[in-house]
């Protein structure tokens, strides 16, 4: 890994990964994308605690950075189902990475708390 912390200014990779796939709710959001294809309302349910306005927003922000598709089908009453896009999909081994990462991190800090 590259240390040198002076190339991460302008233009760096990790801040341009982190705007698009960071925040509260993104990360799960592309977690459950991963493997199906899912209605608005089923995603809502999926995630606890998220609002309607949250949930609206981030996935438009998703689909602007091209990492999950909207397909709007012609049908009354409307609907729509989001799915990673071909370049989301890239985007597996990094969510399986910290899928991994996640639990051996939740089991290191329970093994401490309960020797606390």
């Amino acid at each position: 890994m590259n240390n040198n912390k002076s190339a991460c200014s302008f233009g760096c990779p990790v801040e341009a990964a982190l705007a698009v796939i960071g925040g509260k709710w993104k990360g799960i959001i592309l977690y459950h994308l991963n493997d199906e294809t899912w209605r608005f309302n089923e995603l809502k349910r999926l995630i606890p605690g998220i609002t309607q306005r949250m949930l609206t927003k981030q996935l438009r922000e998703l689909e602007a950075d091209q990492v999950i598709h909207r397909n709007i089908f012609p049908e009354i009453p409307p609907k729509v189902e989001y799915s990673l896009t071909r370049f989301g999909l890239t985007l597996t081994p990094i969510l399986e990475s910290l899928q991994e990462w996640g639990t051996e991190y939740i089991e290191k800090i329970t093994t401490i708390r309960s020797q606390a």
